[in-house]
């Protein structure tokens, strides 16, 4: 409606106050009760007021004009009651509810009348309510923001800002009050500004290089143009328009002085003169770094300089030894170069020139210089003879001419190894030569020669001359060997090379035993020189290889020869026992052992047996005993089956003096056996203890268990532990003894302990049998 209506529709509302209409329909509102006529017209009178009559007049408080609620929204309150509340009512609502959410907030560490987060940065009050002034767009009435959120986000509104800053702007188009003139700013810019702009921005807008200079044709004119540069482009003239001009108005003022084209020459006339400062001010930064790196280059270049200088200084003057060498290597020279002072002058190139004696090729020098000089010094050596001879300098042209790198000892290049190419080609023909003409049988001198050279020689060349030249005539000499027409044995020049050669003499041991084993067939024990033939080589030929053979060749002639003795107690010879028992440290115990109980004890009982049954003297009798006993070493009878014969022939004489109660009894012939019995068996036991003894002895020094106290010392200790642990009675059967060892009862059953092995007694023999097993079969 227009401004003018606005009274008539005031007067009409006064009008309508007077007489209420019944007719109209009921209204309802939404909430709360409807209010009495005067509250209506004080609503109405406001409305009257809100109206735009005047525009200045903005009331102050807006509330809608039919929305009353009959909550907590009151038409005399001020925005939000909520908003006005203190903090202490905050949450109130959990009176009627389980609390749920205050218990989860203190669960996760909130702390009232904290702000929420991990740094207490949340806001401590609810969010308010911003009342807007008037029926205004947002923002239309200023800034939007409530004190609380000013408070808790204290930044400045960018709207505020683009305010000031339009503002700013506003002011400058608006006409000085005062009516003067203003005075022309005018701004300088000094050269290091420039020049400190132009470090920054490092595109220039004047063309840099002769690649800018391109022909551009410009046809976006009347004309068409044409340009030297893209730069020009932007270079155009003010050029006045050709149209008439537009008659000039009544406030217009003629334009006094205007030169475009001046001023814009003048303007290009600054820009290049910066473009010119700036570029120079660039110049003469990349002429400055180019002088450092000029001097930088030029230090570098004098190192390098002085460093070849120092090398070109060096080659000459190792040029000129090499020279100097090479005119005393002349024969018309009158002052020859000998060894010595050739190894001299490679000493100073080793010390004093090192990098250019490695780098050089040493192989050719030393084949023109040294290899003629040291043909010279070995044309009269005879290796046998003065076998040392030359290895002192030959020692030292090997650290002068041998290559750090090893050689392997399959395919040598020698074309890379000064010294192992001087060896092969100057020292070797005469180390041929002589093996050629040497015989195997004269070993002292090769064996010698070779020794004294082991160290200097290089590795493969050794095992080329004991492989390729003496192991051949070896072989070929064993082959011609017979043992029983040489009168020199074969040890003496076979052994010597034992140290040198080692593992590559097995392959002549088999001929030599088969040689040896046919010498041997009409071989006597009577006759000593077989065993100091077959002596030295005992600890050469392998263990198994020597048991076998002498169980072949040998054993069986012993055997014959004990088969051979007469056993006669007035009358004994022992030669034939003699010669076998001369054999013990030759053949092993084992088959000794079983010679003396096949040959021997059964023909030495029956002699005891039938003396015995011939009322005999018992002190001869003690006397034969301990005699034949004393013939054999502690090792044999230290072995179970010849304890049990001592032991059977004690057992026989025993008998022998209980059963012959009703005959006539030599005095004191009971008390002389009982005597020797027991002396007997008091030995045997004393020879146990000591023998477990030096067992425990020899593994405490093994350092087997940790410590004497708590560890058995050996399987005997070890099986009475077990014992006491389990409750088993453990001890020694008195008198009871078998193949020498003694009876123990563990439990009900009786066992014996053999060289850690616990045998129980079975039904027929004795069954071997571990330590748990036997706690078992205890229990």
């Amino acid at each position: 409606a227009p401004r003018g209506s606005a009274p008539e529709q005031h007067s009409l509302t006064g009008c309508v106050r007077s007489s209420r209409d019944y007719s109209a329909p009921v209204s309802f509102v939404s909430a709360g009760l409807r209010k009495g006529a005067a509250e209506e017209a004080s609503d109405e009178d406001s409305e009257e007021d809100e109206k735009p009559g005047k525009q200045e007049e903005v009331p102050k408080d807006f509330v809608p004009k039919k929305l009353k609620t009959g909550g907590n929204f009151k038409p005399s309150q001020k925005g939000f009651v909520g908003g006005t509340k203190s903090f202490v009512d905050f949450g109130s609502w959990e009176r009627h509810t389980k609390g749920i959410g205050q218990k989860l907030l203190q669960k996760m560490g909130y702390v009232p009348g904290r702000g929420l987060g991990k740094n207490a940065q949340g806001i401590i009050n609810p969010i308010e309510a911003k009342q807007r002034k008037g029926k205004g767009a947002v923002g239309a009435y200023g800034s939007e923001r409530t004190p609380q959120s000013l408070q808790d986000f204290p930044v400045v509104d960018s709207e505020e800002e683009a305010e000031e800053e339009f503002q700013k702007e506003l002011s400058q188009w608006r006409k000085d009050p005062n009516g003067g003139k203003k005075k022309p700013k005018y701004s300088y810019k000094t050269v290091e500004e420039l020049k400190a702009k132009g470090r920054i921005n490092k595109k220039l807008s004047a063309p840099q290089k002769e690649l800018s200079q391109v022909k551009v044709i410009d046809m976006t004119g009347r004309e068409q143009k044409v340009y030297y540069s893209y730069s020009q482009i932007s270079h155009k003239h003010n050029i006045p328009d050709d149209s008439p001009q537009q008659p000039l108005g009544k406030d217009s003022k003629p334009q006094g002085f205007a030169l475009p084209e001046l001023e814009h020459n003048l303007q290009l006339l600054i820009d290049i003169t910066e473009q010119e400062i700036i570029q120079n001010d660039r110049q003469l930064q990349y002429e400055r770094d180019m002088v450092v790196n000029l001097s930088h280059e030029i230090q570098k270049m004098s190192e390098v300089l002085s460093h070849e200088e120092k090398a070109i200084s060096n080659l000459s003057k190792v040029l000129d030894m090499v020279e100097e060498c090479e005119r005393r290597m002349q024969p018309s020279c009158e002052n020859p170069l000998t060894l010595d002072e050739c190894a001299k002058i490679f000493e100073t190139l080793q010390d004093k020139y090192y990098e250019e004696y490695r780098m050089s090729d040493r192989v050719d020098l030393a084949v023109a210089i040294v290899f003629p000089l040291m043909k010279d010094y070995f044309k009269n050596w005879d290796p046998l003879k003065d076998c040392s001879y030359g290895t002192e300098i030959i020692a030292k042209w090997k650290s002068l001419l041998e290559n750090d790198q090893l050689l392997s000892h399959s395919g040598q290049d020698l074309s890379t190894d000064a010294f192992h190419r001087l060896m092969w080609e100057i020292w070797m023909p005469y180390v041929r030569n002589i093996v050629a003409r040497w015989q195997p049988r004269n070993c002292g001198s090769m064996v010698d020669f070779l020794d004294s050279w082991v160290n200097v020689v290089p590795v493969w060349i050794l095992d080329n001359i004991l492989d390729q030249l003496i192991f051949p005539k070896l072989q070929k000499e064993v082959e011609s060997w017979n043992p029983l027409t040489d009168t020199v044995p074969i040890h003496s020049w076979i052994h010597p090379w034992l140290p040198l050669m080692q593992a590559r003499l097995e392959p002549l041991y088999s001929p030599i035993r088969n040689k040896l084993a046919n010498a041997l067939q009409k071989w006597h024990p009577s006759d000593s020189s077989a065993k100091l033939i077959l002596q030295p080589w005992k600890d050469v030929f392998t263990p198994g290889s020597w048991e076998a053979f002498m169980v072949k060749n040998i054993v069986p002639k012993l055997g014959m020869c004990l088969n051979e003795l007469i056993i006669n107690p007035h009358q004994q010879h022992m030669d034939a026992f003699y010669w076998v028992i001369d054999w013990e440290g030759m053949i092993s115990v084992s088959s000794l052992v079983g010679l003396l109980e096949k040959h021997f004890f059964p023909k030495w009982l029956q002699v005891l047996c039938s003396w015995l049954s011939n009322s005999p003297n018992y002190e001869e009798i003690t006397k034969w005993y301990l005699g034949w006993k004393s013939m054999f070493s502690d090792q044999v009878l230290a072995h179970p089956s010849i304890k049990d014969k001592f032991n059977e022939a004690l057992d026989i004489m025993n008998r022998a003096v209980s059963s012959s109660v009703g005959g006539y009894m030599q005095p004191g012939a009971r008390e002389n056996i009982a005597y020797l019995t027991h002396t007997e068996r008091r030995k045997d036991f004393q020879y146990e203890a000591m023998q477990e003894r030096r067992e425990a002895e020899n593994m405490a020094q093994r350092g087997i268990g940790m410590a004497a106290s708590s560890v058995p010392m050996n399987f005997k200790d070890l099986i009475q532990t077990k014992a006491e642990e389990h409750n088993i009675v453990f001890m020694p059967v008195i008198g009871k003894r078998h193949e020498g060892k003694q009876l123990y009862t563990f439990g009900r059953i009786v066992i014996y302990i053999d060289r850690g092995v616990v045998f129980v007694q079975g039904e027929k023999t004795w069954v071997p049998t571990s330590l748990q097993s036997l706690i078992d079969m205890a229990k």
